[in-house]
């Protein structure tokens, strides 16, 4: 194996040194965490999308649907590979409009354009021996899947509220499906009950009492199944948008103990032929308004399920397979189907990772479950989370810079507990620390290719993905991040007591 690297272009290496830089003291509150995350929180999408799915004069998805995608091609395999393991859904739009071919079901038809159908399409078809075929793909790239089930079967449209289903949903396809997977030793993870029938719904919706009712006899399906608890797949839902009524309703109905993750879908960018998007991406305050979606939620977990998580299932950033001139660039890691539409991680055509593919790899291997508490005085431009490190001593930080012009010099504090009980805000680093700094290729960030610490992140013929080694720097220097660039900071024994 080999890998053929050109350095990025000095001049902007010139242009970042140049533009203005602001001094800024961050301080990370290691004695307590404030949340945990999954160890496999980086999750990304199949979708059902045949290659007639066409948004704004445009046809993204090509062979990156489920029924039709190549899944011989190394490029791809590798990308799954390099998470080891990484979640992926098997899901989306017309989910709720798929028949599993076992069991009564013997026809076995594809996707087609019908105006009245659910998203435009007619009913579509999971053959067995395709999902044979996916199961082989999945088990060789260690995958942790968790598969959207049609919540839709044996009910009907109403005939006096379009968009309507109504009632009970028919389970024996379902069933049929999971006695089959089974049989087969696949493993699921998770089973997610529909996708967007929350709320208002998109393209259908369910009542919330209804769906309430009907996410337990899935439960109960589950169970008597999956008769051991520790390979019991969990239920998940109800995979839509969050709307606080519909969601209280549906967990008063469900009651303890059937749902397992809330889920719910982020397009906080709106359409993807919005000409405002790139204003959106780079606006913090704009950003900042998806945390009270979150907080909705949390709110929802806390009153009713304690023991639940609040789960994202879905988050392209802009809807209907997002923005043709944003979304495939390094402007959208500001900001994931693994394939198909221009939210990719993965170019629809040739596999090759797409800029936003890179980062979350290294929010994957970096960053652990443990969230601390980080705190600043800067500008609003300047985004920072940090963790405890995965499976290594120390924390690791994530620095988002949304400025065009100004890069920041970033001085670390401990805020550990001190003599008396008060706060000791020294920190003096001792070993090298690790970086990992992001940024386009040609200092403009609608650029498709990427920069890891100025090494252009290109595929090489051995289709590997390239390898990702961090820049060492003496910890007791500031840490330096360029105009519109992102960085991961990686500090071995900083001492933060919720990380022992």
């Amino acid at each position: 194996m080999y890998f053929k690297f050109t350095f990025c272009p000095i001049i902007l290496l010139l242009w970042a040194s140049l533009s203005f830089a602001q001094n800024v003291n961050v301080v990370i509150h290691g004695a307590a965490s404030i949340a945990k995350t999954d160890d496999n929180f980086v999750c990304v999408t199949l979708d059902w999308w045949p290659a007639e799915k066409c948004d704004y004069n445009q046809c993204p998805w090509g062979k990156a649907g489920i029924l039709n995608l190549d899944l011989r091609y190394g490029v791809l395999i590798n990308a799954i590979k390099a998470f080891n393991p990484l979640r992926i859904k098997v899901g989306g739009s017309l989910q709720d409009n798929v028949v599993y071919k076992v069991g009564e079901v013997s026809s076995c038809p594809n996707f087609m354009k019908r105006e009245d159908g659910l998203f435009g399409f007619s009913q579509g078809c999971l053959s067995m021996e395709r999902w044979d075929q996916l199961n082989r793909f999945f088990n060789h790239t260690r995958v942790k899947l968790t598969f959207g089930l049609n919540a839709l079967f044996g009910i009907n449209e109403s005939q006096t509220e379009k968009g309507l289903w109504i009632g009970d949903w028919q389970p024996q396809n379902t069933r049929d499906f999971m006695q089959y997977t089974i049989s087969k030793g696949y493993k699921v993870n998770s089973y997610e009950f529909g996708n967007q029938l929350s709320g208002s719904g998109m393209g259908a919706k369910v009542d919330a009492k209804q769906y309430g009712k009907d996410v337990i006899v899935l439960k109960n399906l589950v169970k008597e199944l999956y008769a051991h608890p520790e390979t019991q797949p969990k239920v998940l839902g109800p995979g839509g948008f969050y709307e606080e009524k519909w969601f209280n309703t549906f967990l008063e109905v469900s009651g303890q103990g059937i749902v397992d993750g809330l889920t719910h879908h982020i397009y906080n960018l709106g359409p993807g032929d919005d000409p405002n998007m790139m204003n959106k991406i780079l606006d913090p305050s704009y950003l900042n308004q998806v945390s009270q979606t979150y907080k909705g939620v949390s709110d929802v977990v806390n009153k009713f399920r304690p023991q639940l998580g609040a789960w994202v299932s879905e988050s392209g950033g802009a809807l209907n397979g997002g923005s043709k001139d944003v979304s495939r660039t390094f402007a959208d890691g500001f900001w994931q189907a693994l394939i198909g539409g221009n939210y990719g991680l993965l170019n629809a055509t040739t596999f090759v990772p797409n800029p936003d593919y890179y980062g979350a790899l290294l929010w994957h291997r970096l960053m652990g479950s443990t969230v601390l508490v980080v705190t600043k005085e800067s500008d609003p431009n300047l985004r920072v989370y940090a963790h405890c490190a995965k499976k290594k001593p120390g924390v690791s930080l994530i620095f988002i810079n949304l400025s065009k012009d100004r890069s920041f010099n970033i001085t670390l504090s401990n805020a550990k507990p001190g003599d008396a009980g008060k706060p000791n805000y020294e920190f003096v680093g001792k070993q090298n620390r690790e970086e990992y700094h992001l940024r386009a290729l040609t200092g403009d960030i609608k650029d498709d290719i990427v920069c890891l610490n100025d090494v252009p992140m290109v595929q090489t013929d051995s289709e590997d993905i390239p390898a990702m080694d961090p820049k060492l720097v003496d910890a007791s220097t500031p840490i330096s991040i360029a105009a519109q660039s992102i960085a991961y900071v990686t500090i071995r024994y900083f001492e933060a007591p919720a990380c022992v």
